[in-house]
């Protein structure tokens, strides 16, 4: 098992990497229970994982001192307030407190809003983070970003609350289809892009590797991911400078979401296609050399297909405009500045923005 540790201004908190770490769940959940003798502890996941993984997840627990289990539908369109108001009256009425311990079983989604249920219910109440997506493990489960979505945009509504822990089991992934395991490999390639060129550098020559689930393989892309991810939240913790930069592709990312009804990507995907957007904007600009970018996109297409969608470019420009980096009419873009480097630009003129959308529409529509 390795261990990173995120700290930050607020929080202090270890991300658990390995295998078999279901059972290390139930003792960390055990010895936060003695410190709080009346502790009750939920556990909100969706009917396919509990279906998968339920009983591994309960059996180290003691009997009469198992989790209660809440549940929340799979699917992004999901991810709104009318389930958390939901969650937290089951909550009030099961007795929870504000000594309670709620924990996130499941993909990123179940970790963003169990996250912001965690950070509202009773004013806030402790929560721990099990990741059982890969896109969850390297990058939604880390950080403390929290939210829901609304029609308008994606994680409009949210908060910032630290998990008392992460557990990423790296077992769990061998169940994980294989457009899942895909979507989360996105984040990865992502995460050597901005900062850490090794990283990139081992995904962009071990594709097939990874691909196949080999397990130190797989470690080693998570651990790079979330230590990087730990090392820029360390620095930048409401995303004020730096962390921005874990933006690299959401900008248009989130816009094909929206604009596609949260039914036709997974988010890895969307993101996948804001990142090829992106570099063109970048390649325009000369941000970037052109055979720095050339392997960028290919190994983002290495850990492909990417699906295509159908969008108007009106409707993406528009969605783009509601994105949280942008304040005060200035939009904010993150570009590739080489393998392994990325910048925060302020002046992309909508124009350039219009020819990045229209240059992934004509491939996304292939």
């Amino acid at each position: 098992m390795r261990t990173i540790h995120v700290k930050t201004a607020s929080a202090d908190y270890p991300v658990f990497i390995g295998r078999n770490l279901l059972a290390q769940v139930a003792r960390h959940v055990q010895r936060s229970v003695q410190k709080s003798a009346a502790r009750s502890t939920f556990v909100l996941t969706s009917p396919e994982i509990w279906a998968l993984w339920g009983k591994q997840f309960l059996a180290p627990f003691p009997k009469g001192q198992q989790p209660t289990a809440l549940f929340l539908p799979a699917g992004e369109r999901f991810k709104r307030l009318a389930q958390v108001e939901r969650l937290a009256s089951e909550l009030a009425e099961a007795g929870a407190d504000r000594s309670s311990l709620l924990i996130a079983f499941g993909g990123g989604i179940i970790g963003d809003l169990a996250g912001f249920l965690a950070a509202i219910y009773m004013r806030g109440i402790d929560y721990i983070q099990v990741p059982t997506t890969l896109l969850a493990q390297v990058d939604s489960s880390v950080g403390g970003k929290t939210g829901v979505n609304l029609a308008a945009g994606k994680n409009l509504i949210g908060s910032f609350h630290h998990p008392r822990a992460v557990f990423a089991d790296i077992d769990v992934l061998q169940t994980l289809p294989d457009r899942e395991l895909r979507a989360g490999l996105f984040e990865s390639v992502k995460a050597g892009i901005i900062r850490d060129a090794a990283l990139f550098r081992f995904m962009e020559q071990n594709s097939k590797t990874i691909l196949a689930r080999e397990p130190a393989a797989l470690e080693r892309v998570i651990v790079a991911s979330i230590r990087m991810k730990a090392g820029v939240v360390a620095i930048d913790e409401r995303e004020s400078g730096l962390r921005m930069i874990l933006n690299y592709g959401h900008t248009l990312g989130h816009a094909i979401e929206a604009a596609t009804g949260y039914r036709t990507l997974l988010h890895g995907e969307a993101i996948a296609w804001g990142m090829l957007a992106a570099l063109q904007i970048a390649l325009a600009r000369n941000t970037v050399g052109s055979d720095q970018a050339e392997r960028i996109e290919q190994t983002i297409l290495a850990y492909g297909p990417l699906p295509p969608f159908r969008a108007t470019p009106a409707k993406l420009l528009a969605a783009a405009g509601r994105d949280k980096k942008n304040r005060a009419g200035t939009r904010r873009f993150i570009l590739p500045k080489g393998i392994g480097n990325a910048v925060i630009v302020e002046d992309v003129m909508e124009a350039e923005l219009l020819s990045a959308i229209n240059w992934t529409l004509a491939h996304a529509h292939k």
